[in-house]
């Protein structure tokens, strides 16, 4: 009979194939992962809500085979629905929000074999890349408690990194799949523009920037998850195709791919002396495994990059949190909401269709810049995070200044994801190095809309070369 240890080494393509061989049952495998949550999570608090029973029951009824077959696994609370399960956003004012179907991609979860046994944290409306809602207690990263997991997808993280799960889903508007990998040490991609359905409620999040996966321990795992959640959907607002199954090419070699490295962010700002060490470090390692790199140097401080992450989300909150008082019958200004939401939504009310159509342009603009350097290079290479770790309480909510939140987070924290989100180019976190006090380091690579192979591929490299498993 499997042991909680021997549970936590494996990932979830190995957990699947111990189910496939009978060597363990989905039962046992559930009753590991539920263990292993109760054990943690007084001091982790991953998780908005527990679906144990549903769990069960799904495995008694509902589970008929699918590439990973009994996998426990977690869905963040957030851009998809669970028929019959409330989807909050950790926003009190949604805690009765209970959907009545599952989005595509929960169907496509539940075709593949997942038991999802639980819904994990996020910050108030995703509003943050830390998961620290003021209405709950904040997840923690099981490396040191003290330090945050990142968010929004922080819940997710946190998770894995404990060992709840080997894999859980994430969506990622500004780097919320990439930031809790990064700070979790552990592997974590966004698709592409258009790669996995939003539908069939949502078409598109925050003008495109929006996206789900998955964060994960292997690349191995990130790539057959890619593969059973890839859009396939009728009438979606955009979509990204390969013919090619992604697990089957990542060990297959590699094509000699270009590229630049990074030593000072968007806005002209040299990264610390540990971070340049590090990604020099990785940019030799691509080198050793055939790759051509050069430093290179990008600068978009001619455009208002933090514009679309002011006015969408703002226009976003507005029309979702007006919607839902209105069914209440409740004021806006009544709402039980954390003061930098509200103040959010006070500020999308000021905005005009003009306001909002010139910030679609300015985001198109910021890709086709992108897009030229990815006409030179392959991938582009930099830190994930400028601040490669992050106390709890370093990041607040508790303030209606978005103009210093947005500042801190995508100029001082995370200056490299979130242009990413505005491209819509595939990009991913992969776990590389440690700061002086042992942090894990997140290096990031970045390619442009239908890059996830060149990524994968490369990642499955430099896991298998420098493994951090």
């Amino acid at each position: 009979m499997m042991n909680k240890n021997e549970y936590k080494n494996f990932d979830a393509i190995g957990l699947a194939n111990l189910v496939k061989n009978r060597e363990v049952s989905p039962y046992e495998l559930l009753d590991l992962a539920i263990e292993i949550t109760e054990e943690n999570e007084s001091e982790i608090s991953a998780l908005n809500t527990r679906l144990y029973e549903e769990a069960r029951s799904y495995i008694k009824n509902e589970l008929s085979g699918g590439y990973l077959e009994g996998v426990p696994f977690l869905v963040k609370d957030l851009n998809v629905s669970i028929k019959g399960i409330p989807t909050t956003m950790t926003c009190d004012l949604f805690k009765d929000n209970i959907a009545d179907f599952n989005s595509n991609l929960i169907e496509q979860y539940k075709k593949a074999g997942f038991v999802i046994f639980g819904l994990t944290k996020t910050p108030e409306m995703a509003l943050s890349l830390t998961t620290e809602p003021l209405a709950h207690p904040p997840t923690r990263n099981p490396i040191n408690i003290k330090y945050s997991p990142g968010g929004s997808s922080g819940g997710s993280a946190a998770a894995v990194c404990a060992g709840y799960v080997p894999a859980a889903h994430g969506t990622d508007g500004g780097g919320s799949i990439r930031v809790p990998a990064a700070l979790c040490g552990l592997f974590g991609l966004k698709p592409s523009r258009g790669r996995i359905s939003s539908g069939p409620l949502i078409g598109e999040g925050l003008g495109g920037m929006v996206t789900s996966h998955v964060i994960t321990k292997s690349v191995r795992d990130s790539a057959a998850i890619l593969d059973i959640s890839k859009n396939n959907f009728l009438g979606e607002p955009y979509y990204t195709t390969d013919e090619k199954v992604f697990l089957n090419e990542i060990d297959k070699p590699a094509n000699k791919l270009k590229i630049a490295y990074l030593t000072k962010d968007f806005f002209g700002t040299r990264l610390s002396k540990e971070l340049t060490q590090n990604t020099i470090k990785i940019a030799k390692l691509c080198h050793s495994l055939g790759h051509e790199i050069s430093e290179e140097e990008i600068y978009l401080g001619d455009f208002d990059v933090l514009r679309a992450w002011k006015i969408l989300p703002g226009v976003n909150l507005l029309n979702l949190i007006s919607q839902k008082c209105m069914s209440l019958k409740i004021d806006i200004k009544d709402a039980n909401i954390e003061p930098l939401t509200m103040a959010w939504i006070e500020d999308a009310k000021s905005y005009s269709a003009l306001d909002y159509h010139k910030t679609i342009n300015i985001m198109h603009a910021i890709g086709r810049k992108i897009s030229y350097y990815l006409s030179k290079y392959d991938l582009i290479l930099s830190p994930t995070l400028a601040i490669p770790k992050l106390e709890i309480g370093g990041i607040k909510g508790d303030h209606a200044d978005i103009d210093k939140h947005l500042n801190f987070l995508f100029k001082s924290f995370s200056p490299f994801t979130a242009i990413f989100n505005q491209s819509g180019g595939a990009a991913m976190s992969i776990p590389f190095g440690k700061t002086s006090d042992g942090f894990p380091l997140g290096m990031h690579f970045a390619g442009g809309i239908g890059d996830e192979m060149k990524l994968l591929k490369l990642a499955y490299q430099i896991e298998k070369t420098a493994p951090w498993i």
